[in-house]
């Protein structure tokens, strides 16, 4: 099921938490959500939910429109909070079948459907345990499996590998990419790394606004107005160096990076730049040792789009 938003206002007082955006999330992508604290993600997520209701704008699920539709729709929503509200006296199993019933699971699917996400999520050992004696990490597999647990065609998912160490956070990851095929995901968080490895799209709001969205490649190449080349160079004396590659019709600025080594930070705006200074290594008989491209970090861009 796809997601559709039109116009979508929240406020609290005088605040826009949400100001006036609009997006689509097709069925089968994974967008990633991205923003400071405070800028609108985890208030359109509870909207989505139907949680708090929206003070202007629409959002339609399937081609519902929510608010019509809302004991419906919802029973195709999963969705894991980022504070992960548990019953911390009850064990992980009676929790998730106590999940499954409330769900509307038929009694007699809801054994194997308990097993499936005891399995899936990693809970198998702690499955007795009550739910307060979890660490961090499993108390989120915990959300996790109970997010999923009636195999929800949309899933919200607002922090899902907080506290998880960096086995945890792999496999997580990998079963959001799974589930990201048939579902329709929405996954909140501040760890950039995992967006770039677990997303389809991101999309950046700041201030209530929609600032950015589109693929982290895409962002990358918004972000900056020229390509830049590391490159090293030996042999050859740094300042000729320098004047001979600025003068490159490809090349808008040299930076010279490290006169010790020869190494030169070369923005360019054409792709045929290396050629070009390949050709002019040659023709100097200098001696070209490295030369790589400078990839724009998703924080960088991230601080450059909500640092106001």
């Amino acid at each position: 099921m796809d997601i559709v938003i039109e116009n979508l206002t929240k406020r609290y007082g005088n605040q826009k938490a949400v100001d006036n955006i609009s997006l689509i999330v097709a069925t089968g992508e994974i967008l990633g959500f991205l923003g400071p604290n405070g800028a609108g993600k985890t208030t359109t997520m509870k909207i989505i939910t139907s949680f708090i209701a929206a003070d202007e704008g629409k959002v339609y699920i399937g081609g519902k429109l929510l608010t019509d539709n809302y004991y419906e729709l919802k029973k195709h929503i999963g969705y894991l909070s980022e504070n992960n509200p548990l019953y911390h006296d009850m064990p992980v199993i009676d929790f998730l079948n106590f999940c499954a019933k409330i769900q509307g699971i038929e009694k007699s699917r809801i054994p194997d459907r308990v097993a499936e996400m005891i399995r899936i999520t990693g809970l198998k050992r702690e499955k007795h345990k009550k739910i307060g004696e979890l660490s961090k990490g499993y108390q989120q597999r915990v959300g996790l499996a109970q997010a999923i647990i009636h195999d929800p065609e949309i899933l919200l998912l607002d922090e899902p590998t907080s506290g998880l160490d960096p086995n945890q956070i792999a496999e997580i990851r990998k079963l959001i990419r799974e589930l990201g095929n048939e579902k329709t995901v929405i996954l909140s968080t501040h760890i950039l790394p995992e967006v770039e490895a677990t997303c389809d799209r991101i999309l950046i709001i700041n201030n209530g606004k929609i600032v950015a969205d589109g693929t982290a490649e895409s962002l990358r190449n918004q972000s900056k107005g020229s390509d830049i080349l590391k490159v090293k160079i030996e042999d050859g004396e740094p300042d000729q160096i320098y004047k001979s590659i600025q003068a490159l019709r490809s090349v808008s600025m040299v930076e010279l990076a490290d006169r010790n080594f020869n190494r030169f930070d070369i923005h360019c705006t054409d792709k045929n730049v290396k050629r070009e200074i390949f050709r002019l290594c040659v023709e100097n008989k200098w001696v070209l040792t490295e030369m790589t491209p400078f990839e724009t970090k998703l924080e960088d861009i991230f601080r450059d789009l909500t640092m106001n």
